[in-house]
């Protein structure tokens, strides 16, 4: 499809100003956590990095670091256990209500988080009489974290077939040995994209987080909501916002170039 010099011009205009809307707000945030200015005027006159060596010792911080990584990676080991056992039993096999099942698997990450939370807090604290705490935010966090493993082990066990692993097992390898040599190196890449998704997704989480974890309990997002408008936080609360924007883009790229556009990961509304 040709396009005239003028509607270039205009996508591209309007391409700039969309990734102007996404991305410089990220800029500011960057920068801010290195503008020597407490009250973060801009532009920034000078540059230190006072604001880093705070949030290194901040013991607040450090441990809502420790708490994120904990439940991101719990949470993306259920996710990967449990939305690859699904992913088989969906694209393998026929059974009556398949695509009901299907439908619920996925339905975790199309509901508003808000929703998701007070129906977890709920079934938690007044149908099941478990306390709020790190394993509560975990098995909230797995429920739609299975969604993204389930969406990229799908895409690949459609894009594969089957023709492999009746190969191999005609030639006498039983159902283990042909996954262990067969299956799982084909998956590999996704499976490994679908763990980084969810890491980033638990990692980010906010809304469900609230409803679910303990009193007295931070993760990072958490962290830095409770301490954004406290004036003596608020610039340790830039530096840990931009280490946040790093660790949540670079497991995005990896499993985008590992997956290779093959599914969509889903978001959260």
């Amino acid at each position: 499809m040709r396009m005239s010099k003028t509607a270039r011009v205009l996508l591209w205009t309007a391409l700039g100003a969309g990734f102007a809307v996404l991305y410089f707000p990220l800029l500011v945030v960057l920068l801010n956590s290195v503008n020597a200015d407490t009250t973060f005027g801009w532009p920034p006159k000078s540059f230190t990095l006072e604001w880093w060596g705070r949030a290194v010792t901040s013991e607040g911080a450090l441990h809502a670091l420790w708490t994120s990584v904990l439940v991101g990676l719990a949470a993306t080991a259920i996710a990967l256990l449990l939305g690859t056992m699904a992913a088989f039993a969906l694209q393998r096999y026929r059974f009556f209500g398949r695509n009901s099942v299907s439908l619920l698997i996925v339905l975790p990450i199309a509901l508003p988080g808000i929703v998701t939370g007070i129906a977890l807090n709920n079934a938690f604290r007044t149908i099941l009489g478990v306390d709020l705490g790190v394993a509560t935010v975990i098995i909230a966090h797995a429920t739609f974290c299975i969604v993204v493993v389930f969406n990229n082990v799908v895409a690949r066990l459609r894009r594969l077939g089957g023709n492999l692993e009746e190969a191999s097992m005609d030639l006498g390898a039983n159902g283990l040995t042909t996954f262990r040599l067969v299956t799982f190196p084909m998956l590999r890449s996704a499976l490994l994209a679908g763990g980084l998704l969810a890491f980033a997704l638990s990692f980010d989480e906010i809304i469900v987080t609230t409803f679910t974890l303990g009193s007295g309990m931070e993760t990072l997002p958490i962290w830095i909501y409770n301490n954004l408008f406290r004036p003596n936080q608020a610039p340790v609360v830039n530096v840990v916002a931009a280490v946040l924007i790093v660790v949540s883009t670079v497991p995005v790229y990896l499993a985008q170039r590992l997956s290779g556009g093959e599914s969509a990961s889903g978001g959260r509304i």
